[in-house]
C-alpha cells in the first residue's frame, strides 16, 4: 500500500526536520560558550562612591609577556576605550610620562603613597589606571589558530594610594562557528578591545 503525503503528514514531517535542525544548533551554541573561555575576578572598595573620580592617568602597563610591545598597545587600548564610554577624563600619555621622567620614576621602580601623590597633584588626577599584560599570544585547536588575552587593570586613589577597584580577566578568541565553517577568528587587537572595555564596564559609576 502506498504511503500517501497528506497536508498533515508534510506539515509534520517538516516539524521534525526543524526540530533536528534547532538541536543542532543548540549542541553548537552550547559547544561555543563551552569553549571559549572568558575567566573574570573583579573587586571594588565597599562603601566607597567613586562618582568623585572626573580624571585620571594611565600609568605605563607591566608587561610579563615575550611580546615587548604588548605592554603600550593594552595601554593605549585601554587609554581609547576609557574615553569612548565616557568613564573618566584622561590625561595624555605622553604628559604622563613626561612627569615620571621628570621625578626620576624608573619603569619598573615601585611607586609609593608620595610618589603617587605628588604623581596625581602635578597631574590635577583623582586616581590612576595600572595595569598588568598577563598574557597576549595565540593557541590552537587542531589547525585552528585563535588568540587569547589575559590582563590586570586597577583603579588606584592619588591622595591615599587605595586600590579603589581592579579586575583580573581572560579571554580567547575559540569560536566553534568560525571553526566548523573556516571564517577568520579575532586577532589579539580585536580580542584586546573586547576584553578592556568588558572589564572597565565593571566600574561602578
Amino acid at each position: 500500500m502506498e504511503l500517501k503525503y497528506t497536508p498533515q503528514r508534510k506539515f509534520l514531517a517538516y516539524l521534525g526536520q526543524f526540530q533536528v535542525l534547532a538541536l543542532a544548533v543548540i549542541i553548537l551554541m552550547s559547544l561555543s560558550g563551552c569553549a571559549a573561555r572568558q575567566d573574570e575576578s573583579t573587586f571594588v572598595r565597599q562603601k566607597t562612591d567613586l562618582r568623585y573620580v572626573k580624571k585620571v592617568a594611565v600609568l605605563p602597563f607591566t608587561n610579563n609577556t615575550g611580546d615587548k610591545f604588548a605592554a603600550r598597545r593594552i595601554r593605549d587600548i585601554t587609554t581609547t576605550q576609557i574615553l569612548s564610554m565616557g568613564i573618566f577624563d584622561v590625561v595624555d600619555k605622553g604628559i604622563v610620562d613626561s612627569a615620571l621622567q621628570e621625578m626620576a620614576v624608573g619603569k619598573d621602580k615601585p611607586m609609593g603613597t608620595p610618589i603617587l601623590k605628588r604623581l596625581g597633584q602635578r597631574l590635577g588626577v583623582q586616581a590612576f589606571i595600572d595595569g598588568t599584560v598577563n598574557d597576549i599570544g595565540s593557541n590552537k585547536a587542531g589547525s585552528f589558530s585563535y588568540p587569547e588575552v589575559s590582563l590586570t587593570l586597577k583603579l588606584v586613589d592619588s591622595e591615599s594610594a587605595e586600590v579603589l577597584w581592579q579586575s583580573s580577566a581572560h579571554r580567547n578568541g575559540y569560536s566553534v562557528w568560525e571553526r566548523l565553517f573556516g571564517l577568520d577568528p579575532q586577532d589579539s587587537f580585536q580580542l584586546a578591545l573586547v576584553l578592556t572595555r568588558d572589564m572597565l564596564a565593571t566600574i561602578p559609576r
